[in-house]
């Protein structure tokens, strides 16, 4: 095949519909992917698929010229354009396995059976005659110049990391960029502003909770440190919430200012495709308006997924609900084992309150399970109460209150069994679901995975539609992390329209998980290396550690682990990074970046390391796990 971008399929249109309208201009002399393939004289359903891919191509560029290589008219209309300094897409038709297909095809479109067949801002323009007809008139160039109909170069719908970051680059670029956000409210009629999940009701105040107990446990050392203090030291759950709640509003406030500043076209509204490059937004009063751009960005993102038993939607609360809680959530069940579950149970834990997570099988589902375990029963140690193999199938209130009772009725995944609790709050944490049903993707076409809801993109974040992109957790396969949405938007903004090159990195993005006890790693779990690059080609190195800070105050010497996995095949290259301990976090970034740069067992072997840190126990791994060496620490 020839060409840098796959065109996707875009529904039948006819021509009338698809005249005087400009996408961006591509690199000089791009040669288009060809459409569809097939064998032969094609059917009747083949056809209308090559239709509807060949109307994708043209209304998807700003110059596009089906020609042959030696066709000399063909070469006349190519070596204009290039006088003109006009970037235009090529489709060679000799150079395609179904040429003959395309020419036919094309035939039926513009009723011209020869080529060159050139086509401007959508526009026919004819064979190499009618083009220099067109050039001598000045026609040419006034569709060459002609204004856009549409009324954006760009409009993003999501207004979350991802869809901020490309927005604002684009509009960096000189683009007319829109972005379309709106928070449907949760079952509880939580909604909130600008910024997405991360600010708004994950990262941010995640991480700011999981201060608020770091901080809990620290005053708890810090007797052992010769602090005194006789009063009693009591959480204020309303003090918290207000203050994060503040600092979120600033966060989403500096984002309505940043995108004001670079012009960037902002409203509250719930953006739907109704047509090819037209959106239909409408905001929360019901009141409607349509947009039209050359290029759409989806970064709607995802929402927590409730269970779908009795009691549920009306009963429990998510983390779209937790972070802005008017009151404390006092004894709580956490159903779920994903990073969300354990790291929300693990600061409710921290905050004091009696904490039980119910778990339906393995606790973080992706991460190496060696580590799960490990974070686990760290938790245990803390007092969190896990209940595993059970899952809940009824809620029911029993009080009324903030936060009243309830009664959770749990029957067991591998048998008969049924237990009940009691707690004042249920928070479902059993996984998320992506935003993409009601936004009219089947209207123009955008493949959306049955099973998972998600967008299937190429490697530049296309979709099946050529003019549609997606970034962030909305994404087939790729890592659900903000930094990654961030980075992907940035990038596909600037291939979009700075004609630049680079594509978002998705190996080896490090990631924490944020219990009281951080988890980082980067990189393969010990499973995934095993049947990537087979156990007996992998050294793990691995060991306890004792941080410094938790000798005085007297806790848990074997707690803490770090771990490595080397490829022996690759001259022992560090394919996995898993740490848990304090400031995971700050640990795994620095490494990651090492990773990056091909890491080696040896280079971390002559790194000198940085006396006394949790870091430095990377620097001096001895023991693997297949010489069955002990590696429990007795000190510092």
């Amino acid at each position: 095949s020839i060409g840098k971008h796959q065109e996707g399929l875009v529904p039948s249109r006819r021509l009338g519909n698809v005249r005087g309208a400009a996408g961006p201009p591509s690199p000089p002399g791009r040669r288009a992917r060809p459409p569809a393939p097939g064998a032969g004289r094609l059917s009747g359903a083949a056809r209308e698929e090559l239709r509807r891919r060949l109307l994708g191509l043209i209304e998807g560029h700003r110059v596009v010229i089906f020609s042959k290589t030696y066709c000399p008219h063909s070469t006349r209309v190519k070596e204009l354009f290039s006088s003109l300094g006009v970037d235009c897409n090529i489709l060679e038709l000799d150079q395609v396995d179904e040429g003959a297909s395309v020419q036919e095809a094309l035939s039926e479109i513009t009723s011209q059976r020869t080529v060159p067949s050139v086509f401007v801002n959508r526009v026919h323009v004819g064979g190499c005659d009618h083009t220099f007809q067109a050039h001598q008139s000045g026609l040419l160039q006034q569709l060459l110049q002609q204004d856009p109909a549409y009324d954006y170069d760009l409009i993003v719908i999501g207004g979350g990391s991802g869809g901020l970051s490309c927005a604002q680059e684009a509009a960096v670029l000189g683009r007319k960029v829109m972005v379309l956000d709106f928070v449907v409210p949760s079952p509880r009629g939580t909604a909130w502003g600008l910024g997405g999940t991360c600010v708004n009701v994950g990262c941010i105040p995640k991480k700011l909770m999981h201060q608020a107990a770091l901080l809990g446990q620290a005053l708890t050392d810090s007797r052992k440190f010769g602090w005194e203090y006789s009063q009693q030291v009591r959480h204020s759950w309303a003090t918290m919430t207000e203050a994060i709640q503040s600092h979120i509003g600033s966060l989403s406030w500096s984002h309505r200012l940043a995108l004001r500043e670079k012009a960037v076209t902002y409203v509250n509204s719930y953006g739907e495709f109704v047509e090819h490059h037209k959106v239909k937004a409408t905001n929360e009063k019901g009141q409607e308006a349509l947009y039209t751009a050359a290029k759409f960005v989806i970064a709607t993102g995802e929402r927590p997924r409730y269970l779908g038993i009795p009691g549920d939607r009306e009963y429990c609360v998510t983390s779209d609900d937790l972070f802005s809680l008017p009151y404390c959530p006092g004894e709580t069940l956490v159903v779920g084992a994903s990073y969300v579950a354990l790291e929300c149970a693990g600061f409710l834990a921290g905050l004091g309150l009696e904490v039980t997570v119910m778990v339906r099988s393995v606790l973080l589902r992706g991460f190496d399970q060696e580590m799960a375990e490990k974070v686990g029963a760290s938790m245990q140690q803390l007092g969190v109460r896990f209940l595993r193999k059970f899952v809940p199938v009824e809620v029911q209130q029993l009080e009324r209150g903030l936060p009243g009772r309830l009664k959770v009725v749990a029957k067991s995944t591998e048998g008969t069994e049924t237990i009940e609790g009691i707690y004042n709050t249920v928070l479902l944490a059993i996984g998320r679901d992506s935003c993409t049903k009601k936004l009219g993707l089947e209207k123009i076409g955008v493949n959306v995975s049955e099973k998972t809801g998600k967008i299937p993109v190429n490697d530049e974040e296309q979709t099946s539609v050529p003019y549609v992109y997606a970034v962030g957790d909305v994404l087939e396969g790729k890592p659900q992390l903000t930094p990654v949405a961030v980075q992907a938007g940035k990038l596909l903004a600037r291939r979009l329209f700075g004609g630049r090159s680079e594509k978002c990195d998705y190996v080896n993005v490090p990631t924490v998980v944020f219990t009281p006890l951080e988890y980082g790693c980067c990189g393969y779990s010990e499973e995934k290396a095993g049947e990537v690059y087979q156990a007996e080609n992998l050294n793990v190195y691995h060991t306890l550690f004792w941080p410094l800070e938790w000798t005085v105050a007297g806790r848990d010497n074997n707690t803490c682990y770090a771990k490595i996995i080397c490829n022996k095949l690759d001259n022992d290259r560090v394919i996995g990074f898993h740490v848990l301990g304090p400031n995971a976090g700050e640990i795994t970034q620095g490494f990651a970046a090492a990773m990056k740069c091909g890491l080696t067992k040896q280079l971390l072997d002559d790194t000198i390391g940085i006396h006394p840190t949790c870091g430095e126990v990377f620097t001096t791994l001895e023991i693997t796990k297949a010489s069955g060496l002990d590696i429990t620490q007795k000190g510092c």
